[in-house]
């Protein structure tokens, strides 16, 4: 005689059976416009250069830095974050590459804009590292520390040469107290109401910044542990986040991304505007290093990567994986 009951009737596995059936319940879905690609580019250069580190990331020429955000626009990507990397000679004490005018990162803002317009978001990095010759995110004062208040004088000078060359949004990326007040009032005074903050809010001291350092050609020597947030805290970065909140951020990032899930879920859960994370250079030169090694899967992996990242939370995610995950997706 058949027994029934004798099995489990609550069989979670039926909405796993096929492709098509995990794809309709699926509860997170990555999407084009969730992307933005962050991009480097260098000046004196005539052809674009791979960095070691990165291995399918460049610095690029004007002209090259151009097409690459024509294809991530196509692709569906939302924006492009741009990092400036001036010849070295052009470095000094004060990033003063920085405000010029007619330095690399305003240049190729300039530049991007008037290609893509307003049919892709640009972005521009907001920091002072790539353009001092000690490589620290601020000025130093006498005995060689960040000097908080000179630096945010810099911030505004360099928000407001930003906004001019075409920035639809700044990206403060040097964790100074008061740096989003200042940036706000800056761009306000010179008429750019309407250039959004993506505050850095929540931006740790972290090991996988490495690579990076090589995009950029950063000067550091050091580390950044005095300025940017320390690994073992997590209650900081709320206090962090409702500071530049109070003053003014438009949107919000955590960055790194994968290492830090518990506080991008926590800033997801706390905050009512849209938010970044950032998967950085450390977390795609890990994936690619072991793809290359045959160890894993790596197309599986960046996509499962960039899921946990939105599943956290994200509403936006910077990643350089930006226009080919776009292009599958």
């Amino acid at each position: 005689m058949t027994k029934y009951g004798s099995f489990p009737g609550a069989r979670p596995r039926r909405l796993r059976t096929t492709p098509a059936m995990r794809r309709m319940v699926a509860e997170t879905r990555l999407h084009p416009a969730d992307l933005i690609l962050p991009a480097f580019v260098r000046e004196g250069i005539s052809e674009p250069v791979e960095i070691g580190a990165m291995p399918g990331v460049f610095q690029h020429t004007r002209d090259s830095l151009k097409k690459a955000a024509v294809e991530a626009m196509e692709a569906g990507v939302s924006g492009i974050m741009l990092f400036g990397v001036p010849e070295e000679s052009k470095k000094d004490a004060l990033g003063t590459a920085g405000t010029d005018p007619d330095g690399i990162l305003q240049v190729a803002l300039r530049d991007v804009r008037a290609e893509v317009g307003d049919d892709l978001i640009v972005m521009s990095d907001l920091c002072l590292d790539e353009t001092t010759d000690h490589g620290h995110c601020g000025v130093l004062d006498a005995e060689g520390r960040v000097d908080n208040d000179a630096t945010l004088e810099r911030y505004a000078e360099m928000a407001q040469v930003q906004a001019d060359a075409g920035a639809h949004v700044v990206g403060p990326s040097g964790m100074m107290d008061g740096q989003i007040g200042v940036i706000r009032d800056a761009l306000d005074q010179v008429g750019h109401e309407d250039v959004s903050i993506l505050a850095y809010a929540v931006k740790y001291s972290s090991a996988f910044f490495g690579p990076f350092r090589e995009a950029v050609g950063s000067s550091l020597k050091g580390d950044r542990k005095t300025y940017q947030q320390d690994a073992a805290n997590s209650r900081e970065s709320l206090r962090e986040l409702a500071l530049d909140l109070e003053e003014g951020a438009d949107m919000v990032m955590v960055k790194p991304a994968g290492p830090y899930l518990d506080i991008l879920a926590k800033v997801a859960d706390a905050v009512e505007v849209p938010v970044a994370a950032y998967q950085i250079s450390g977390e795609y030169a890990m994936i690619e290093a072991a793809a290359q090694r045959g160890w894993i899967d790596r197309d599986a992996a960046i996509m499962e990567s960039l899921t946990g990242i939105k599943r956290a939370g994200a509403n936006m995610i910077l990643t350089y994986w930006a226009t080919e995950v776009a292009r599958q997706l």
